[in-house]
């Protein structure tokens, strides 16, 4: 019997505080670097709307507030006209000439683009100082990339794969662990790959046809997953020490970044149905059913949500970071930044993008809950 799913509001709360952290963490990141660069700043806010909390620092001036909702945050430069960081030529021309050595708009390129990408970077450096430090505490699985078993009648059977064949490579891409076999295999599921493998000295390619199996949510969405048919060598367990963990915690990190982006292309040319793009209530209930398992999955987690955070924020769409990186390389290539009018349509369609999506997303975690 599967373990009874929490309530909805611990569910609600376990969400909220999960997501407030990760964006605090991801507006600490342009916060930080932004005084770094000696940048004025207005504003450090969790959540979006009318205040509901705030404090004003007597030294920095900055405000800090909490906001009605809770579903994102910002923080607002000196001289910004709106929480993503916009400003018009007309209000940037009032700010008085000893103020602009403050303003973030009148910061060097570099600057500025550093402020921006420290966001995502930090959700990234958050993961692996999660994973590092579950590593170093739990201790981590490791297993050679040997198979010890090849299903019958499955799809390392048929392609010839052998008891004790070692993986070097599948389509190119070194294999080190099994555990990089298995993410690379789940994520193409009825796709052909070409595998490398060890088998006495010699070094084989065998095409392989994966086939698929499929995973089923508590809401009843079937989410399909490659299958190969073997099994490993047993696994070790290691404790690595600090720096070890370091590397482990940023190579896990690195994985989990690679498949958000196949996820990704995967859904843009039609390999993955669109049907099983989450929004804030599949994420909800996740969050919640990893916080009633135990405080370890929860932080875990989120580690993996501050990940997509960090990534989906790196995508070129204006009002995102990726889009303030985008105009930036614009402007570097150009030598001049692009103008007002194609800024803000930009940002319109980024917006209209967003909303869109997320209409979207939650119209599929409404058709999951309906009876």
């Amino acid at each position: 019997m599967g373990a009874e799913a929490p309530g909805i509001v611990f569910t609600l709360i376990s969400f909220v505080v999960g997501l407030s952290l990760l964006v605090f963490i991801h507006e600490w990141g342009h916060y930080s670097v932004a005084r770094l660069f000696k940048v004025r700043v207005d504003v450090f806010s969790i959540g979006f709307g009318k205040e509901i909390w705030g404090w004003t620092h007597p030294k920095t001036g900055v405000r800090w507030r909490l906001s009605a909702v809770p579903l994102g945050g910002y923080v607002k430069f000196h001289g910004d006209e709106n929480a993503a960081s916009a400003a018009s030529a007309e209000q940037l021309a009032e700010i008085p000439g000893e103020d602009q050595k403050d303003c973030f708009h009148f910061k060097p390129l570099y600057q500025r683009a550093l402020i921006v990408f420290a966001g995502p970077a930090i959700n990234l450096v958050f993961a692996i100082l999660v994973f590092a430090g579950v590593y170093i505490s739990q201790g981590m699985t490791v297993s050679q990339p040997v198979f010890d078993a090849v299903a019958p009648d499955g799809p390392a059977e048929a392609a010839g794969v052998l008891p004790g064949d070692r993986v070097v490579a599948v389509d190119g891409k070194t294999i080190e662990r099994f555990g990089d076999l298995r993410t690379y295999v789940l994520l193409r599921p009825n796709q052909s790959v070409d595998m490398t493998v060890l088998r006495g000295g010699a070094t084989l390619v065998l095409p392989v046809d994966l086939g698929a199996t499929y995973q089923e949510d508590r809401f009843g969405n079937r989410y399909a997953q490659g299958f190969l048919g073997v099994q490993s060598v047993p696994v070790d367990i290691v404790y690595p020490g600090p720096f070890a963990a370091l590397y482990e915690g940023a190579r896990q990190t690195v994985t989990v970044s690679e498949s958000i982006f196949t996820s990704i292309g995967q859904t843009i040319i039609g390999l993955r149905s669109v049907e099983e793009l989450g929004g804030p209530i599949r994420i909800a209930t996740m969050v919640g059913e990893a916080a009633q398992t135990s405080p370890l999955q929860f932080l875990l987690f989120l580690a993996l949500i501050s990940i997509n955070l960090g990534i989906l924020n790196l995508l070129p769409i204006p009002v995102l970071d990726g889009g303030h990186l985008m105009f930036y390389a614009i402007e570097a290539i150009k030598g001049s930044p692009l103008n007002q009018r194609a800024q803000e349509l930009g940002y319109m369609a980024g917006m209209a993008a967003m909303l869109t999506l997320m209409v979207f997303v939650t119209l599929n975690d409404l058709q999951s809950i309906a009876p």
